[in-house]
């Protein structure tokens, strides 16, 4: 899949607050992922230079190609703020209308966007024209049962410049209930002639396929299934070339994961910050493994790498 003149492939990396910082898309680019996205950035906070947001502008060079993610409302405000990156090591400016998060949507931005077509156009219309490189969106189904409209957030973004669009199943009153809609990826597919991404319920390789074969899409985009496993894009790779089901990793390559995580993540922000951010991370690379519950409740009192790195090897004896 190519957007705009960017070579993305076709498994792709979410954005996922909280989860795809530099570190861990780095451990997916290596198990196979073709193209990764930033955690989301506020404008706003990039026009009030948040030091909080620096951390989340980080790329190194060896992981492009990579998009950049917006979020926000103002269409000037997210031109100006995108011009001003523009120079740096980001491919591709794609803007978040999919977040249903209460403290996002409450502020008309996120989800919310979707019910107003109008400021979509205006936004995307407004970032186009500014910068040179490619733009695109990230879309649900809907906002609610009674407002499906991506199909026409779609030709609108087209019409306005987007150079591609990632739609997401559900709508935001769904959040991750239920199952993803795939034939509304396939309307939003035969509506426009810039490159879709599905995204929605793919854990394995036959979700994969699954999508792929039944919205004709472009490239899928992996999201939850990518928590606390980045194999996810090996394994769905090895699928789509040959239909077989690599084998899931046992225990000691979760627990050399983990390690590996945590030591990349302890040279992105430092011993505490990192240690306070892999109880989370551990938490998703443990879902499935015996005793994963007490795992987790030990983890979450480690505040160092060797109080860490003695708790998972006494569950891998």
């Amino acid at each position: 899949m190519k957007i705009g003149n960017v070579e993305c492939g076709k498994l792709i990396l979410a954005p996922m607050a909280g989860i795809t910082d530099m570190p861990f898309r780095a451990l997916c680019r290596e198990q196979g992922a073709s193209f990764t996205y930033t955690e989301m950035i506020s404008a706003k906070a990039l026009f009030y230079k948040n030091k909080n947001t620096l951390p989340l502008l980080a790329v190194a060079e060896n992981e492009r190609p990579i998009a950049v993610q917006l979020f926000g409302s103002d269409a000037d405000l997210m031109a100006e703020e995108a011009k001003k990156l523009e120079d740096g090591p980001y491919d591709i400016f794609d803007v978040n209308m999919g977040c249903p998060v209460p403290k996002v949507v409450n502020n008309g931005e996120g989800s919310a966007l979707m019910k107003d077509p109008e400021q979509i156009t205006k936004i995307v219309s407004a970032m186009t024209k500014i910068l040179t490189k490619p733009v695109t969106i990230k879309i649900r189904k809907g906002f609610s049962s009674d407002q499906i409209n991506a199909v026409e957030i779609a030709k609108r973004a087209e019409d306005a410049g987007a150079a591609g669009i990632a739609v997401h199943g559900r709508t935001r009153e769904e959040y991750y209930s239920g199952h993803a809609d795939y034939d509304i990826i396939r309307q939003v597919k035969e509506a426009v002639t810039i490159p879709v991404m599905g995204s929605g319920d793919i854990y394995s390789g036959k979700d994969a396929k699954r999508m792929l074969d039944e919205t004709g899409c472009d490239a899928v985009m992996i999201a939850r299934g990518a928590r606390g496993n980045p194999w996810i894009f090996r394994e769905v790779r090895h699928y789509l070339e040959t239909g077989e089901e690599l084998p899931r990793p046992d225990m000691q390559e979760v627990t050399a994961m983990i390690l590996r995580h945590s030591r990349m993540l302890i040279d992105f922000c430092g011993e505490h910050a990192a240690i306070r951010q892999m109880r989370k991370h551990v938490g998703y690379y443990v879902t499935g493994q015996k005793d994963a519950t007490n795992i987790r409740r030990e983890i979450n009192l480690c505040s160092t790498l060797a109080e860490l790195e003695e708790t998972l090897t006494k569950w891998c004896r």
